[in-house]
């Protein structure tokens, strides 16, 4: 039996990601320098899913992809915030 993801928004930091043309590396190094200690192998996490992330780890993300928060979520949980 497959394990369940451990977080929802892993892909779509992983096409931000790309969209701003950044690599891991990269986008690891953006966090630490907006103040979250993380690496490559944490962001490969993330991004498949295997790794579980913190509220405020999710704030550090969206300042480092230069995006709102709700951007990080996929698009059906957008709508079921918002009641649509």
């Amino acid at each position: 039996m497959k394990d369940q993801p451990r977080n929802i928004v892993g892909p779509q930091v992983r096409r931000m990601r790309c969209e701003a043309g950044l690599s891991q590396p990269a986008l690891a190094a953006q966090c630490q320098r907006i103040g979250w200690d993380v690496g490559r192998d944490a962001i490969a996490k993330i991004e498949g899913r295997t790794r579980w992330v913190a509220d405020s780890e999710l704030i550090h993300l969206a300042k480092a992809l230069s995006c709102p928060l709700s951007d990080l979520f996929p698009s059906a949980t957008q709508r079921a915030v918002k009641g649509k």
